[in-house]
């Protein structure tokens, strides 16, 4: 929730009573005339929609304080009604150290989705997927050919190819028009939309949602924490409760050695009993040995993974990923204050929430920290920050260099004004565990997982740590998924989600429109978790196959 929000709903909003800028929630005029708490000025520059203006004259070096923390500081002197931006604002935030634990919070009422289930698979270490997927997993870079080629065997055959991947019918159309003399102007100009069969092909194996391929570019060649990270990353992609079995391609030298993914697998799940085959070229001879061999145990485990079935689950079961990407102006008062709100009220039945990304929690150190549940929490959290950001830092880019020039254009022109609004995805409950990458981060709670701002490496981060959905808010639009946990997208406001209905389940637009509190809109965002968790509704990455996987190499990300 976003706490002592005033707003006018045509003109402009301020988050916090301590914040000395408001939020322009449409275009303002130079001229425009504001009146708020007794004050009376006008916009001076003009400002955007999403942009920020002073509500009191600053002094150079003034603090810009939003949601009640400390965003920047002034460059020059600002006159009240003044627009802030990069070239009279710069990042700055509040230091932190360790404080009094403050661990009171207001819980949601959550009488309606109390006694709900959700329809999933129970895997025997106790956890429930929302899926049943098949992986196939190189250890190295050098297998990514050979996973490629198994694809290409299996995924049609299977009935699990997405049409909506094959841009085929349009090529044919342009070569047709090549073939009939058509000009550059002419391709330049046709038409080649193609009417195309929706869905695929009938699944040979009803039960199971998928065979996954992941490739990457690790393994080998790197350092050896690189590699073993790498192998405590696909073991949590292995153990995850949305994955039925795997197969494990090997070329058997790399430093990513199948005996540490072994012992990864042991860390996740010490009594793990699904089918897991791991096949090592070197050993195994010709290309043709080790692919005829891997697709008969693959499809042998696939007949196993087929047996399961979908049965009631406590909402308690659910782990939720918490993502941003493309953020805007609005993201910090609409779609992640709303994700918050379901944050808490699925922390209030039992279940699990991750927030990452931890470039994009910097300037909220303080109150984070102070929600851990006891100091050793606490001053994990504050050491991963520290280090992380002086590692940043060591290569010339902390944390201030985080936002996009995407971000920046939409309002967001600071990292602690992006961070301050991130972080609101992670509601108000307190920080029940801090967990470094590539750990698990499912313990019931609020878990805090240290990855960076990058959306792919991030949400691939937060599915190895255990989520079993993840919501993504997004202001600008982003095309991204996860292949093993449906990934949900938000949008902040109403334009995007009109403009790309392709790839966004779900309007949080309303909120700024004032169509709809942000209680409403988390109640309406749990009622779609549950139908994607109980496999009747597929949100929009999945339908279109938006398989991102990229491991995180612990050099700087942002």
């Amino acid at each position: 929730m976003v706490p002592n929000v005033t707003m006018d709903r045509q003109l402009f909003l301020r988050i916090h009573p301590d914040d000395n800028v408001l939020v322009a929630l449409q275009d303002l005029a130079p001229g425009t005339e504001i009146t708020f708490e007794g004050k009376h000025f006008s916009v001076l520059s003009g400002v955007k929609a999403k942009h920020k203006f002073t509500l009191e004259p600053l002094e150079a070096g003034g603090e810009v304080r939003m949601y009640g923390v400390l965003v920047g500081k002034t460059h020059i002197a600002l006159p009240q009604g003044e627009t802030i931006t990069t070239q009279n604002v710069h990042h700055a935030a509040d230091p932190f150290t360790l404080g009094e634990r403050k661990l009171d919070w207001r819980q949601p009422n959550v009488s309606a989705f109390q006694d709900r289930t959700f329809l999933g698979y129970h895997r025997t270490n106790g956890t429930v997927g929302t899926a049943n997927y098949w992986l196939v997993i190189p250890l190295v870079f050098c297998e990514n050919r050979n996973v490629l080629v198994m694809k290409q065997a299996l995924e049609e055959k299977l009935g699990y190819r997405k049409q909506s991947r094959d841009y085929e019918p349009e090529v044919d159309q342009l070569i047709r028009l090549h073939q009939a003399g058509a000009t550059v102007e002419d391709i330049l100009n046709a038409d080649i939309a193609a009417d195309r069969e929706q869905g695929v092909g009938k699944r040979l194996f009803e039960n199971v949602d998928g065979v996954k391929f992941l490739n990457h570019e690790m393994g080998c060649g790197g350092t050896r924490i690189d590699s073993d990270a790498l192998c405590g990353l696909l073991a949590g992609y292995i153990t995850h409760p949305n994955v039925a079995g795997a197969t494990v391609l090997s070329l058997g030298c790399q430093h990513a050695q199948a005996s540490i993914l072994r012992e990864e697998i042991n860390k996740r799940d010490p009594n793990f009993d699904r089918p897991l085959y791991i096949f090592e070229q070197q050993l195994m001879g010709t290309e043709t040995n080790l692919i005829q061999r891997a697709l008969s145990h693959t499809f042998a485990g696939l007949m196993k993974a087929n047996e399961q079935r979908r049965t009631p689950a406590p909402m308690s079961k659910l782990c939720i990923g918490l993502e941003c990407g493309g953020s805007d102006g609005f993201s910090g008062i609409s779609a992640n204050p709303a994700l918050g709100y379901v944050s808490d009220m699925l922390v209030t039945m039992g279940g699990s929430v991750i927030l990452s990304e931890f470039p994009e929690l910097c300037g909220v150190e303080q109150e984070l920290s102070d929600r851990c549940i006891d100091a050793p929490t606490a001053l994990r959290f504050m050491e991963l920050m520290k280090t992380y950001n002086a590692r940043a830092e060591a290569d010339g880019s902390g944390f201030y260099a985080n936002p996009s020039p995407g971000n920046i254009r939409d309002g967001l022109i600071t990292d602690a004004i992006k961070s301050a609004g991130a972080a609101k995805k992670g509601g108000t409950s307190p920080v029940t565990a801090v967990v470094d990458y590539p750990g698990v981060a499912n313990k019931p709670g609020l878990n805090l997982l240290c990855t960076p701002g990058n959306d792919v490496e991030s949400t691939t981060a937060e599915v190895a740590a255990g989520a079993n959905v993840v919501l993504f808010t997004t202001g600008l639009g982003t095309p991204t998924g996860n292949p093993i946990a449906p990934v949900i997208k938000l949008a902040t406001n109403t334009k995007l989600f009109a403009r790309m209905p392709d790839i966004i389940d779900i309007n949080c637009g309303t909120i700024i429109e004032g169509t709809e509190t942000i209680e409403q809109t988390a109640h309406r965002i749990l009622e779609f978790v549950i139908d994607v968790a109980s496999g009747i509704t597929q949100p929009k990455a999945v339908q279109l196959g938006q398989d991102d996987f990229i491991p995180w190499r612990r050099g700087v990300s942002l």
